[in-house]
């Protein structure tokens, strides 16, 4: 079995911790690197549950997009969520990695998942990256022209299933030829998808100001999915990079991929009184 340190090594490859955005916290959160790996968890958020998860299994590291601790702390008392969620990993000896905007801008990355999740075909990144990687989101093509009605419930039965589901704006009925793509939190991203011309935005967390300027400015269609749904297939990818390098040192990790739906939204009722 390898051993805590060499699996990081491993992991750290695929996702340097230096590509990770400045106010970003990636990397080990907790662990003894001279520990022995054989099972490991991948999940979108590290979360009471999921580490629930990783001890059922028996898993010894559990890795995560979301950071743990993002904007930095002074205790980690278990009296907090997050204390607990520390205390709970250690005492059951399960190392927590994380891998957030270091995975974002990978190649493959986390919107290159989201990609191969609705089958586009990306023809290159939305904002390129100047190290000479693929860079943030994708610039994709569909296979065949479609409404963005059509686009939108692509996503819907594609993505994995959550209470908000799937929002559009724009022409229900408008074709769709390219789009972009870019896993989480999208808007900040608004002028360079208006630069790419593609025809719709998949991405998460639109907000109304940003979201109402493009669709009165402009006939890109948006479709806004969950932030946790455009980012789980990214657990998915990730899982079999870290299988294949398991086979190619003869690790025999098992890999698992976490599908407890942890988006903290859980019900959904639409608006207006009844007919």
């Amino acid at each position: 079995m390898p051993r805590l340190s060499e699996v990081i090594a491993e992991l750290d490859a695929l996702w340097p911790p230096e590509r990770a955005e400045g106010w970003d916290a990636v990397g080990t959160v907790c662990g003894d690197p001279g520990a022995e790996i054989d099972r490991v968890l991948f999940a979108v958020d590290p979360v009471e549950r999921i580490a629930e998860e990783a001890r059922t299994l028996g898993a010894q590291l559990i890795v995560t997009h979301h950071p743990l601790y993002l904007r930095g702390t002074t205790t980690v008392a278990a009296t907090t969520f997050k204390g607990r969620v520390v205390h709970g990993l250690i005492k059951h000896d399960i190392a927590l990695h994380v891998a957030h905007t270091n995975a974002d801008t990978a190649d493959p990355g986390v919107s290159d998942a989201l990609a191969a999740a609705l089958d586009l075909r990306i023809t290159g990144p939305l904002v390129p990256d100047a190290g000479g990687r693929r860079g943030l989101g994708r610039i994709c093509e569909l296979d065949h022209p479609e409404t963005l009605r059509e686009f939108a419930a692509r996503a819907a039965a594609r993505l994995p299933a959550t209470a908000q589901g799937i929002r559009l704006a724009g022409d229900p009925d408008a074709v769709v030829r390219r789009v972009a793509v870019s896993g989480g939190s999208g808007d900040s991203l608004f002028d360079a998808v208006r630069a790419s011309g593609v025809d719709a935005f998949l991405t998460a967390d639109l907000r109304h100001h940003p979201a109402s300027e493009a669709v009165q400015h402009s006939p890109l269609g948006l479709v806004d999915a969950a932030h946790w749904a455009t980012e789980w297939p990214w657990c998915e990818q990730a899982a079999g990079q870290l299988e294949a390098i398991s086979d190619r040192h003869g690790w025999g990790l098992r890999v698992h991929v976490s599908k407890q739906v942890t988006d903290p939204w859980t019900t959904h009722h639409s608006s207006g009184a009844p007919n």
